[in-house]
């Protein structure tokens, strides 16, 4: 990565925008998801970002300016069941921005983290998840009206505008603040939750879905 972008930064006079986007899934209750699954998700979802920030932030704090815009996900803060690697590694991205933004802020470079929801990806083309949960995955994408380069639009667009912490879609955001303002209330309605899933997956295998 520090060679890449090392020589895009040389090409081009320097680097003023980076978007760092890695994500692969895991979705498996906790006792069931090995460690070897734990060290992939790991290794691209978190250091991926690592890698990215370690060879684009000097560039940018040397030349007194610039944005790096990390790729989190809505799971960072609303961490569904069987789905703890994912989650885990979504929110390390967001307190790792969290963290970046104070180091960095002093020398004029901005980092935003993006908390997107379900929005249509390829994120799970690759993901270590049983037949259910990827079905159930891209059916919950697939009824997002959200294409990717919408996404990429709206999250430019506001770190742009120096927002720091962007979650979309704007359902999403209440989710947000619940969380940060009620923790103990969104925990209980997310357990009450996923008490309804069995009753709601009966209804989604039925002919009007």
């Amino acid at each position: 990565m520090q060679s890449a972008i090392g020589a895009f930064a040389a090409e081009n006079g320097g680097l003023d925008l980076a978007l760092n986007a890695a994500g692969v899934a895991v979705a498996a209750p906790f006792a069931a998801t090995p460690p070897a699954d734990w060290d992939w998700i790991v290794a691209i979802n978190l250091m991926g970002v690592v890698h990215c920030c370690r060879a684009e932030l000097p560039l940018m704090t040397a030349a007194g300016g610039g944005l790096v815009i990390n790729v989190a996900s809505a799971a960072a803060f609303a961490s569904t069941a069987d789905a703890s690697a994912y989650n885990a590694t979504k929110a390390a991205v967001v307190s790792l921005s969290e963290t970046l933004q104070q180091e960095c802020g002093a020398a004029g470079v901005q980092v935003s983290v993006a908390m997107p929801g379900f929005f249509r990806t390829r994120l799970m083309e690759h993901a270590r998840a049983s037949p259910e949960m990827q079905t159930l995955a891209r059916k919950m994408m697939q009824r997002s009206e959200l294409e990717a380069g919408q996404v990429a639009a709206e999250i430019l667009a506001r770190a742009a505008a120096g927002a720091t912490h962007i979650v979309l879609p704007a359902r999403y955001r209440w989710l947000w603040r619940l969380k940060r303002l009620a923790p103990r209330r969104f925990g209980r309605w997310m357990v009450a939750l996923r008490a309804r899933k069995p009753a709601r997956a009966g209804a989604a295998a039925g002919p009007d879905r």
